[in-house]
């Protein structure tokens, strides 16, 4: 209980005359309860008749039915009429009747409770009224969604603004512009900085209203769990409503990310893309990883790097051997400096391990009785315990109850909470930590590549989600360039929106591959090349590869959904790899390349393309493309489909150029 206040009443005007209230006093509480938190109202007398119960769980929709009983009814005054927005607020003809319902998780109120007694979870509070100020008892009316209305609450004993402090640490409230005094509920944003909830097991309106509100919630579960009957919540009954326009559905992503706008209508300032000729995409190969004895040779005596753009370029081609990881990722994620010496890289290490350890101290140091009194803490801690406790098994790193893998991932996410308190820990940052701390098998290590991969995430996990509208709107772009017929097809289906790409770009992948096909992956995406978000690339390769068997088998958007979910582990690394490395050759080789998808790629000129043998344009220049980074590099080569060509030589300029 995290909120309790009695002397709170319901005045109803089922009194013995029309002028006289009757009073029911009760208690107001708020109560955390596992993944969700209660509002939870019940009066003092027990005497009063329990043969009705509000009860309003995790979806009020699914669980409450308000209906009016004729004996219940009282007599009331032409001129006094049934509103909220009296000072006294009277409930005249509304009871309360529990319908049934799926929902296995809805609490319910035991037997022998008041007709009056009511709870719900937060995830389904919509508004809260507050009365004028200086006009009597302070009062609150909560209104559920659906518009459905709760009797007001008067505070006899004490004022309502306590209560609304304690809500604004789990949802964020903000004065509708049409009356001040109703607070609007916008609880996406609080949910993304906390938990995300497990939603298996929730009744199928449950889920579409979490979909509404917390798009990262549903991606980071199974999309199984959602496709089959979520379009059948949106049509309910009606045979005619079988098909839902595109633009209907925009605005349900668009309630859900505020500020995301994709493949709507043409808007001020925004380039229009039109079909342009991406001519044939060229072949690509893949070579060996980097080994011990390339990565040594191309060091000095004192340990720097001697070539950092050409060793950038063997990872990105072939990825690295395991043993060199440990000291590698250190370098492509930022903690050590590419030009650093072997002295300085430990004299680094030494100043971090006792930075590192005094934030650890000071969450080590907290003592149950200061932590029961800084509830962000708390949140911080019971998060990260719910998300360690669900860590991938199928590493022997991580396997057992117990495991010290396990303790250590706990430790390092605390301690980043220390790090970075505003932004805390947020569902996600633990598949992003995982790989890190399996490969450094070094807490301090792990840290701070994790602090420098966080540089790197962090607008993907802020209460913003400034950084998913921005790719999402970046992969669209991309996306209806590559194949604007394929983007055409999923509008059709409600899809255009690409929200079945948001856990891939929310966690980079990680729950997409198996564990070790995610190290190679990221550690060539690390890499930076060959050019500006290629993750978003990796997207396009995947959803291309997909796109035959979607638009063959005419798939709906249940079905693009549960396709795209069931992609997850069979997925081949090396050939996606590929993929979006030809891709990006393609676009920068495009003559008409538009400025929109230059900006994305970083590409600094697009209006000509290197000559395939000199790499310069009409005039003679050389033109400024991430393609000159490709230097030669002679080496075997592995196939996109995992066979070695020892007769093969690659050289990287070649394979730039178009088939």
């Amino acid at each position: 209980v995290v909120y309790e206040q009695e002397g709170v009443f319901i005045h109803s005007s089922c009194g013995k005359n029309d002028d006289q209230d009757s009073l029911i006093s009760g208690v107001l509480r708020v109560i955390e309860k596992e993944n969700e938190v209660i509002v939870d109202w019940r009066p003092l007398d027990d005497t009063l008749d329990t043969s009705n119960i509000l009860c309003a769980g995790k979806d009020s929709s699914s669980v409450v039915e308000w209906t009016q009983t004729p004996k219940e009814k009282c007599s009331r005054g032409a001129d006094r009429p049934i509103s909220y927005e009296a000072e006294w607020d009277m409930v005249t003809t509304v009871s309360f009747k529990k319908k049934p319902h799926s929902n296995g998780d809805a609490t319910a109120h035991a037997n022998g409770e008041s007709k009056w007694s009511f709870l719900f979870s937060l995830t389904d509070l919509k508004s809260i009224k507050q009365n004028k100020e200086g006009m009597g008892w302070s009062y609150l009316v909560f209104c559920l969604k659906d518009d459905v209305k709760l009797p007001a609450l008067h505070f006899h004993h004490g004022d309502s603004k306590l209560l609304i402090k304690c809500l604004e640490k789990h949802v964020v409230l903000n004065e509708s512009p049409q009356d001040k005094r109703i607070l609007l509920v916008n609880s996406q944003n609080k949910s993304l900085s906390q938990s995300f909830e497990n939603l298996f097991d929730e009744s199928s309106y449950g889920l579409l209203q979490k979909l509404k509100k917390d798009p990262c919630t549903v991606t980071m579960g199974r999309f199984s769990k959602v496709t089959n009957y979520i379009f059948d919540s949106f049509r309910l009954s009606d045979p005619s409503n079988q098909r839902r326009p595109p633009s209907e559905m925009a605005d349900f992503l668009n309630d859900a990310i505020p500020g995301l706008k994709i493949n709507q209508q043409e808007e001020p300032g925004f380039e229009v893309i039109t079909r342009i000729d991406l001519g044939k995409q060229p072949e690509v190969s893949r070579r060996e990883p980097v080994s011990a004895e390339e990565w040594a040779k191309n060091m000095d005596s004192e340990g720097r790097i001697l070539n950092v753009d050409y060793i950038k370029r063997l990872i990105f081609k072939g990825g690295l051997c395991h043993t060199l990881r440990k000291e590698a990722w250190k370098f492509l994620l930022g903690y050590f400096p590419w030009n650093s010496t072997k002295e300085e890289r430990a004299n680094l290490q030494k100043r971090k391990t006792d930075e590192y350890f005094r934030m650890k101290l000071q969450w080590k140091s907290v003592s149950e009785e200061q932590e029961k009194r800084n509830s962000r803490l708390r949140d911080y801690r019971s998060l990260i315990e719910k998300d360690v406790n669900r860590t991938d098994r199928t590493n022997k790193f991580y396997e057992g109850e117990d495991n010290p893998g396990l303790i250590l991932l706990h430790d390092i996410l605390m301690t980043y909470c220390m790090y970075d308190f505003d932004l805390g820990y947020v569902q996600g940052m633990s598949d992003l930590l995982s790989p890190v701390l399996y490969v450094m098998e070094n807490e301090v290590d792990a840290f701070w590549c994790f602090v420098s991969y966080m540089d790197q995430m962090h607008q993907n996990f802020e209460e913003q989600m400034q950084g998913m509208k921005t790719q999402l709107i970046q992969l669209s772009t991309l996306l209806r360039l590559l194949d604007s017929g394929f983007c055409s097809y999923l509008e059709s289906q409600d899809s255009g929106y690409l929200y079945f790409c948001f856990r891939w770009l929310l966690i980079r992948f990680k729950r997409e591959f198996s564990f070790q096909d995610i190290l190679r992956l990221w550690e060539v995406m690390w890499t930076e090349l060959p050019c500006q978000n290629f993750h978003l690339l990796l997207c396009c390769a995947i959803l291309e590869s997909e796109k035959q068997q979607i638009m063959d088998k005419h798939y709906g958007f249940n079905e693009i959904l549960k396709h795209i979910n069931e992609l997850s582990m069979k997925i081949d690394v090396e050939y996606i790899l590929c993929k979006a490395e030809a891709i990006s050759m393609q676009m920068m080789n495009c003559k008409e390349l538009p400025q929109a998808v230059s900006e994305i790629l970083g590409i600094e000129s697009s209006s000509v393309t290197p000559d395939s043998d000199t790499g310069e344009d009409e005039s003679g220049t050389v033109l400024s493309c991430p393609t000159s980074l490709y230097q030669s590099i002679s080496t075997p080569v592995i196939a996109a489909n995992g066979t070695r060509d020892s007769t093969q030589q690659m050289s990287d300029t070649q394979s730039l150029a178009p088939a």
